[in-house]
């Protein structure tokens, strides 16, 4: 019996090039894409929200608000991805070879899904902590009105402070600006049992 060939992994440019021409998204890693699933209304709707209230917050500001088009790349470790949400202070800086992939956010924001928590939880902020301009990383809920927020320390630790009363600002220190949950989860409606239980799951 032929011994399979082992899959030849692509190059960080061989991905960029195929992932410009694409029609969807990929992730990359050690040599893989890894194809991005689709997004939910509420997903949609949440992810729309917290761009409005950080553009706003922000506004006059030197930090800036990116949407889910922007692609980052974890120099320490190699990965890119597009976060939900990411803001940048000051000046982009651009992956060696590139003007479309930025090295720099002081803050990302990811919301959680069924395909996506343990995920974005575990792995994908061990990538994100070796950002070293990385201040801030939030987790937003899809289920509850609830938003996680991990602050770095001067000692490199990560503080959770948790975000769950619609009423009440959370403060995201890094940018020096205070945003409202009850904007974050404006018109979202909230349901004890999700309708797609039993299909495969998605952002």
């Amino acid at each position: 019996m032929a011994a399979r060939e082992p899959i030849r992994k692509l190059t960080q440019q061989e991905y960029l090039e195929v992932e410009r021409r694409a029609h969807f998204k990929s992730e990359f890693f050690d040599g893989e894409m890894f194809a991005m699933a689709g997004g939910t209304p509420h997903h949609s709707l949440i992810a729309t929200n917290l761009a409005r209230e950080f553009g706003n917050a922000l506004k006059g500001r030197p930090c800036i608000p990116y949407n889910a088009d922007l692609r980052v790349k974890i120099e320490a470790t190699g990965l890119f991805t597009y976060p939900d949400l990411s803001v940048v202070c000051g000046p982009l800086e651009f992956a060696p070879g590139t003007d479309d992939t930025i090295i720099n956010p002081t803050l990302i924001i990811e919301v959680l899904s069924d395909s996506t928590e343990a995920y974005d939880r575990g792995k994908k902020f061990e990538h994100y902590r070796q950002i070293r301009s990385l201040k801030e990383y939030v987790l937003v809920s899809q289920k509850e009105p609830k938003m996680e927020i991990f602050t770095r320390q001067a000692d490199d630790r990560w503080l959770l402070s948790e975000a769950s009363d619609l009423e009440v600002k959370f403060e995201i220190t890094s940018l020096g600006i205070a945003v409202s949950p009850a904007e974050v989860f404006a018109n979202v409606k909230f349901v004890s049992n999700s309708i797609r239980t039993g299909l495969s799951p998605s952002r």
